[in-house]
C-alpha cells in the first residue's frame, strides 16, 4: 500500500484548524456560576450511578445510599419508584445461591436474580481447568421494562429475594424483585437430580400498578463463548447460534456473513453452541418473535484469545390480563447428540451439525450407532476409529471393483477408439466420431459413465464423516499414539511464527494422510485414464489437469487439515492406505484383462439391443451429422 504524505497545503489547514480550535476554547471558557452549577450536575449523577451502578465486582453502593428504615424507603422510592423498595431489604446484598447436582454447579446473584456461573463438573478444558459456560460476567441475563411513571429500568441494576427448597430429587430457588410484600416479580429455578436441564420460569403478581403492562418487556440473554479447546480456530468454527421454529425447521446464524443479526418470529428454542458445549434457552410455548445477534471475536492474528463469539437475543415478552407468565428450560451441557436426543420431542439434537441432508441420515442412522457399539467394547478411541474406516472401505470396495472393471474395459478397448478418431479426423467429422466410438460401446457392453457412478456413491459416506468427527464429543481429551487429543490437532513442532492459513505448529496425521493421498492418486490416475476417451481434436487434455490434481489435493490435504481434529486426518490416513491396499488386491488377484477381453469381443458378435433413449440419442446424432454434410455441400 502507498504511504500517504502531507503536502503544504495540507500542513497549512491543519495549523489554521488548530488556531481555530484553540481560540474557542478560550473565548469559550465557563463561568464561575457555570462551574459551580456543572458541581451540582455532576454531584447529582455520582448519586445515580450509585444507585444504577451494574458492576458485579463492586460493594453495592445501593445500601449505603438507602438505610433499612422509612427514610431510606422513602429515598430509594423518589429514585426508582415503586421499585426502589427492593433497595432497602435485607437481601440487597451481593450474595449467592448455589443450585447443584452430579453434573452442573450453578450460582445465582442477588443482583440481578441472573445466574452467574454455571461448571460442568464432569470435564476440563485443554489446559485440564474446570469447564465453565458462565463465569467472571461473561454472561448476561435480565428484562427491560418501562414503570407506569415512565421509568425505563432494567432487572440487572435491582436486588432479588433468595428462597431456597432442596428436596431429595430437586432444588428450587425463587427469586422475587418486590415492590411490596405482596407484589414481585419472580424467577424460579428448578434443577433435577442427574440432569443438565434447568426448569426456569417468569412471573409476576400485582406489578400492574408498578409496571406498564401495555408495553412488552424485552428480555436480553448475551453470552461470550469461552474458549475451551486447543485450536481456537477450529473451535471458533463449530460454535454458532441456533434455532428451532415450532414447524419443525431448524437454521442457525453465521457470525461470518455479511448480516450477523436475523429477527425470528415462532421460535421454539435459541441455542448457543460452543463445539462441544451447548446453552439453550427452550419455550415451553412458542415465541413469538427474537431479535439474535452473533460476533466473531476471533483474530487470527491473536490466538491466545479467552473468547470466541458474542452470541445475545433480544425476546418481546408480553403481558397478559396484566400478568407475566412464561415456562421456560436451559439446557446447560455437553453438545452430545446422545444427550441432546434424549429431550424429546424438543428437537436439541438438531443443534449438531452431522451435515445437509443424505449425509446427516448417514450419520444419524449409521455412523453414530455404529460408533456407540464399538465404543460399548473398546476402550480407544483411535482403535475405534480404524475400525469404522474399514468398516467404511469393505462397505465401499463393491464400488471401488466396480470402476476397476470399467477402467479394464475401456483400456482393452481403447485401441478400436483410437482407429475411430484416426480414420474420422477433424471438426467435420467429430459428429460421426462421436456416433461411431458410442456405437462401438454399445456393441461391447462397455459404458464409460460406469467408473465415474462408483466415485459419485462415496462422496455421501465422505462429507458425512467430514461432519461426524468435529461433532463426535467422545473423542474429545482422547489420545492415540503422538496424539494427546483426536478432537484437535497432533503437533509434533511447534512454530515460533504464524504461517497463513498453516498455522503456527506442524500436525503429523494431515502429512501422512498427503503422503498416502499423493500414491492413491498416482494408482488412481492410469486408470482415470483409461476411463477418458482418446484425446480428440477441439478437446481440452484430460491427462493434464488429472497430473496438476495429483499434486494439488495433497497439498491441499497438508495445509488445510493442519489445524482440523486429528481424528479426521486419521480417518483419511487409514482411508487411503487401505483403499490402496484393495486397488492393489483387484488389480493383480481379481481382475484378469485377457478374460475381459474375450467378453468384449463375445459381446461384439451379439445383436445389438439399444434402449429407446439410446435410439433418441443415436437418431438425434444421425441427423446433426447430416445436416453438417448438407452444409458442407
Amino acid at each position: 500500500m502507498e504511504e500517504k504524505k502531507f503536502d503544504l497545503n495540507s500542513l497549512i489547514g491543519f495549523v489554521l484548524l488548530a488556531a481555530i480550535t484553540l481560540w474557542w476554547m478560550y473565548t469559550n471558557q465557563p463561568t464561575e456560576a457555570d462551574k459551580l452549577q456543572q458541581i451540582k450536575t455532576q454531584d447529582s449523577i455520582a448519586k445515580i450511578k450509585q444507585v444504577n451502578e451494574v458492576k458485579a465486582s463492586e460493594t453495592p453502593l445501593k445500601i449505603d445510599i438507602f438505610k433499612q428504615d422509612s427514610t431510606g424507603l422513602a429515598q430509594a422510592k423518589s429514585l426508582l419508584g415503586a421499585f426502589g423498595y427492593s433497595a432497602s431489604l435485607p437481601s440487597a446484598t451481593d450474595n449467592e445461591t448455589v443450585l447443584e447436582n452430579d453434573l452442573l454447579k450453578i450460582k445465582v446473584a442477588n443482583k440481578g436474580g441472573q445466574i452467574i456461573e454455571i461448571l460442568l463438573k464432569k470435564y476440563t478444558d485443554y489446559q485440564n481447568k474446570p469447564v465453565y459456560l458462565v463465569k467472571n460476567n461473561n454472561a448476561q441475563f435480565n428484562l427491560d421494562f418501562t414503570t407506569t411513571d415512565h421509568r425505563n429500568l432494567n432487572t440487572k441494576e435491582f436486588y432479588f429475594e433468595p428462597t431456597l427448597t432442596t428436596q431429595s430429587d430437586k432444588s428450587v430457588l425463587s427469586m422475587k424483585l418486590k415492590t411490596s410484600e405482596t407484589t414481585y416479580l419472580e424467577y424460579r429455578y428448578e434443577l433435577l437430580k442427574d440432569d443438565y436441564m434447568l426448569n426456569f420460569s417468569i412471573a409476576s403478581k400485582g406489578l400492574e400498578s408498578a409496571v406498564n403492562t401495555e408495553k412488552a418487556i424485552d428480555l436480553n440473554w448475551q453470552i461470550k463463548t469461552i474458549r475451551q479447546e486447543k485450536s481456537i480456530k477450529y473451535e471458533n468454527q463449530y460454535t454458532t447460534l441456533q434455532y428451532a421454529f415450532d414447524n419443525g425447521e431448524y437454521d442457525y446464524l453465521n457470525a461470518g456473513a455479511k448480516d450477523k443479526q436475523k429477527t425470528l418470529t415462532n421460535v421454539n428454542w435459541i441455542g448457543f453452541k460452543q463445539q462441544f458445549f451447548t446453552s439453550v434457552l427452550v419455550a415451553d410455548k412458542p415465541l413469538p418473535s427474537a431479535l439474535i445477534i452473533s460476533d466473531n471475536l476471533v483474530n487470527d492474528e491473536e490466538l491466545d484469545t479467552v473468547f470466541t463469539k458474542t452470541m445475545s437475543a433480544k425476546i418481546p415478552l408480553s403481558f397478559k390480563n396484566n400478568h407475566l407468565t412464561y415456562d421456560l428450560k436451559w439446557y446447560f451441557g455437553p453438545s452430545d447428540y446422545n444427550i441432546l436426543s434424549s429431550y424429546k420431542d424438543k428437537g436439541l439434537e438438531h443443534i449438531i451439525n452431522l451435515g445437509w441432508g443424505i449425509f446427516g441420515w448417514i450419520n444419524k442412522y449409521l455412523f453414530i450407532n455404529f460408533f456407540n457399539f464399538l465404543k460399548g467394547y473398546i476402550s480407544s478411541y483411535g482403535i475405534i476409529i480404524i475400525l469404522m474406516t474399514i468398516f467404511v472401505r469393505i462397505l465401499m470396495s463393491p464400488l471401488v471393483y466396480k470402476s476397476y472393471v470399467s477402467s479394464a474395459k475401456m483400456k482393452v478397448l481403447r485401441p478400436e477408439m483410437e482407429e475411430l478418431n484416426a480414420k474420422y479426423k477433424g471438426k467435420e467429422n467429430a459428429m460421426k466420431r462421436q456416433q461411431e466410438t458410442m456405437a462401438l460401446q454399445s456393441k461391447a457392453g462397455v459404458n464409460p459413465m460406469a467408473g465415474c457412478v462408483p466415485a459419485l456413491l462415496q462422496m455421501p459416506v465422505f462429507f458425512a464423516l467430514f461432519s461426524f468427527f468435529p461433532a463426535a464429543i467422545d473423542l474429545r481429551q482422547q489420545g492415540f499414539l503422538w496424539a494427546k487429543d483426536l478432537s484437535s490437532y497432533d503437533e509434533i513442532i511447534n512454530l515460533p511464527f504464524n504461517i497463513p492459513l498453516y498455522g503456527n505448529h506442524v500436525s503429523l496425521f494431515p502429512i501422512l494422510a498427503s503422503i498416502a493421498i499423493f500414491f492413491y492418486m498416482m494408482m488412481t490416475q492410469s486408470q482415470q485414464m483409461n476411463m477418458q476417451p482418446p484425446a480428440q481434436e477441439g478437446m481440452p487434455d484430460m491427462s493434464k489437469m488429472m497430473k496438476i490434481m495429483m499434486y494439488l489435493s495433497p497439498i491441499m490435504m497438508l495445509v488445510f487439515f493442519n489445524n482440523y481434529g486429528s481424528g479426521l486426518s486419521l480417518y483419511y490416513f487409514i482411508s487411503n492406505l487401505l483403499t490402496i491396499f484393495i486397488m492393489l488386491i483387484i488389480k493383480h488377484y481379481i481382475i484378469d484383462e485377457a478374460k475381459i477381453h474375450a467378453q468384449i469381443q463375445e459381446n461384439k458378435k451379439k445383436p445389438l439391443k439399444q434402449s429407446k433413449f439410446r435410439e433418441k440419442i443415436n437418431e438425434a446424432m444421425k441427423k446433426a451429422q447430416e445436416q453438417q454434410e448438407h452444409r458442407k455441400k
